[in-house]
């Protein structure tokens, strides 16, 4: 995969996710009446753009973004008689709550579309075939060897090689009953496992139970019928919300490394490698990063949408808005926390690429 082809998934998927975004905002702020200035993908120069209406279309130079310009979105700005109506800042608090939220919520809905549109293609599934057997760990002990498909685990079916997995992995070390399928004759192993250090998906090392085998690789499709399509959408984009959300609590606490954060560069070899990959994959990906998303915006960070978020809830509470000086102050240290957190992810990007 060149460089160019990276950079083009690369500016493809950021390009979906971010028009889905701000055509949220967009949307949202159309429907309530509230005058819609620009829209562009992009930041900075113009690069091409159009007017329709009272609103201003756009394609800008740096790829990283976009935003939806609103007017008056600053409540001290003076308006004319009449121009009230149309107006942001004038609107009710739960207006404004609505079309800063609907970003995010476009971004939940792509995933859902996506993730629902993926399990039509059907589920590819790990088997539980046996492709290695480490020297020295339990199952090489008991008898396993390359070929053997696990059936089942204490009389209980396996049904794919992630199945299996837990199930070892939440045996707590106890004996376990294999049930084997070798050369079509089935016969059962007791096997006791043992503890091994191992990484979890948010990246933290943890102490559990192993036997001492390696997927043969072998996978199977599992197809969905179409009207369970809507809820795998659902639940996927769930799970991976609670991932997000679980990574970034656990980064706050210091349970997960700052260094697993990848920036634009690592995102970019992901995308090349998912579009060579093949559509699924690189689907899999734009659903994932949407999730991402719509996690990060809202948290309470000022210049992102949970940062305003959090102004007009103050607001609702108060009964007024929060001062102009404090919003100002806020939203110098929001982009501060931003444009810092920008440089440690490319300077993460960076470290994988000269360590590598």
């Amino acid at each position: 995969m060149t460089v160019f082809h990276s950079t083009a998934a690369f500016v493809v998927l950021l390009g979906v996710l971010v028009f889905v975004h701000e055509f949220g905002h967009f949307l949202v702020a159309k429907r309530l009446g509230i005058r819609v200035l620009k829209f562009s993908l992009g930041f900075g120069p113009r690069v091409w753009g159009w007017r329709r209406g009272e609103t201003e279309y756009l394609i800008s130079a740096v790829p990283l973004g976009g935003y939806v310009k609103l007017f008056g979105e600053d409540p001290d700005e003076p308006l004319a008689a009449g121009e009230e109506a149309r107006s942001f800042s004038a609107r009710p608090v739960s207006h404004r709550i609505a079309t800063v939220v609907a970003g995010p919520v476009m971004n939940v809905v792509l995933a859902v579309v996506v993730f629902a549109l993926l399990s039509l293609f059907g589920t590819p599934v790990l088997q539980p075939v046996v492709g290695q057997v480490s020297p020295g760990m339990p199952a090489e002990a008991a008898g396993l060897v390359q070929g053997d498909r696990i059936v089942a685990i204490d009389g209980e079916p396996v049904a794919s090689w992630d199945d299996m997995a837990e199930r070892i992995a939440g045996s707590g070390g106890r004996d376990l009953v294999i049930t084997v399928e070798r050369q079509g004759t089935r016969f059962d192993l007791r096997v006791k496992p043992v503890f091994r250090e191992s990484r979890n998906l948010l990246g933290e090392t943890i102490q559990k139970p192993m036997i001492g085998i390696a997927p043969s690789g072998e996978v199977s499709v599992e197809r969905n019928p179409v009207w369970m399509a809507p809820w795998i959408g659902i639940r996927e984009t769930a799970r991976w919300t609670a991932v997000t959300a679980e990574v970034l609590v656990k980064m706050v606490v210091g349970r997960v490394s700052p260094r697993t954060l990848g920036g634009p560069i690592a995102i970019a070899k992901m995308a090349g490698e998912t579009a060579q990959a093949g559509a699924q994959s690189f689907l899999f990906l734009m659903a994932v990063l949407s999730v991402n998303l719509a996690v990060l915006n809202l948290l309470p960070i000022p210049i992102l949408d949970g940062g305003h978020l959090l102004f007009f809830g103050i607001e609702a509470v108060r009964g007024r808005p929060v001062s102009l000086r404090h919003r100002e102050v806020a939203q110098q240290v929001g982009l501060a926390i931003l444009l810092a957190l920008m440089a440690f992810v490319m300077y993460n990007d960076l470290a994988r690429i000269l360590s590598g």
